[in-house]
This record gives structure tokens, sequence and C-alpha cells, in this order.
């Protein structure tokens, strides 16, 4: 392979890893209900795209070409779920379900967390849900935090899109008010 093949791989794979990784980066605002950030993310992601498709498509002589896109494409879901890990943009709910409902509650208030606490009645008798709403990159931080206390508690954690607080509540209601 001469050194302007060779170039022209390194080009459509880096141009490859960078698109797929944009595009996973993409679905994640998207699903975060961030469009604005989803649209210029997925620009960006296509007129990559088109650059290295466009190159591949005219030298399909060259399978090198066809093997250094498809390892991008690889790599590149490989990183951007990779970064995507490392940035936790985003908010998440955490439910903790627990036979130590009011001491891990108080535990995880100590902690700095907010922690709404619900008594229940599971399969096996009284359990207690512990909701709680942090940033993801908090999630880990509160599981370890849990576990410590309650070994066997179970834990439910989901994304979380859109939320309201008081204070966005207590606000409206005051715009509202002085709209009269």
């Amino acid at each position: 392979m001469d050194q302007a093949t060779l170039f022209s791989c390194l080009l459509i794979f880096s141009a490859r890893v960078c698109d797929v990784s944009l595009g996973t980066l993409r679905v994640l605002m998207v699903t975060q209900g961030r469009r604005t950030l989803a649209a210029c993310l997925g620009f960006v992601e296509v007129l990559i795209w088109v650059a290295a498709v466009s190159r591949v498509i005219s030298s399909l002589g060259r399978p090198a070409f066809a093997i250094a896109y498809a390892a991008g494409f690889a790599c590149g879901n490989f990183l951007g779920l990779t970064l995507e890990r490392w940035f936790a943009i985003g908010r998440q709910v955490v439910r903790v379900f627990s036979r130590r409902g009011p001491a891990l509650a108080e535990h995880l208030r100590g902690l700095g967390f907010l922690v709404t606490l619900f008594e229940g009645v599971g399969r096996d008798g009284p359990v207690h849900l512990l909701l709680l709403e942090t940033e993801r990159r908090g999630v880990p931080r509160l599981i370890t935090a849990a576990r410590e206390l309650d070994p066997l508690c179970y834990y439910v954690v989901d994304d979380i899109r859109a939320a309201s607080s008081a204070t966005q509540q207590a606000h409206s209601r005051w715009s509202l008010r002085n709209r009269k």
C-alpha cells in the first residue's frame, strides 16, 4: 500500500470515528430533548459523513478504503459510548427499595441527596421506596452509599427527560399572579 492510499485510509477512518461518535452524542441529546444541540451535532455529523462516504464510493476499486470506513464505524461506536459515559450529561431518578428505608434515607440525606421515602408492602412484607433525583455523574456515589448501609437493597435508575421543581412551580404561580 502506497503512502497516499494509507493517508486516505487514515482520513476515512478518522472521519468515521468522528461522525459516528457525534451521532451517538446526538442521539443522547435527542432523547434528552436538547433540540438545538442535537441539530448542531447532526449537521456536523452528516457533513463529515458525506466527505468520508464520497471518498469511499469514488474509489470502489480500493477495498482498503471500505475497510477503513467500516473500522472507523466500529471504533466510532466504541468512542461515542465512552464519551457519553464520561460526560454523563443529564439527570436521573433513582428508586431504591430497602427494608432499612428510614435509616437509609437519613444516611443518604447526610451525604447531600434529596430523598423522598415511601412505605409499602412487598411479597415478603414491609419495604420502603426511596425516590431520589440526581445528576448522572452522582449515581455511582449514591448507589455505593446505599449498598454500604443495605447491601441487599434493590435499585432502578431511569433517565429524566423533563421534571419540574418547587422553585419552577412557585415562579410560574408568581408570574401568573403578576400578569393580572
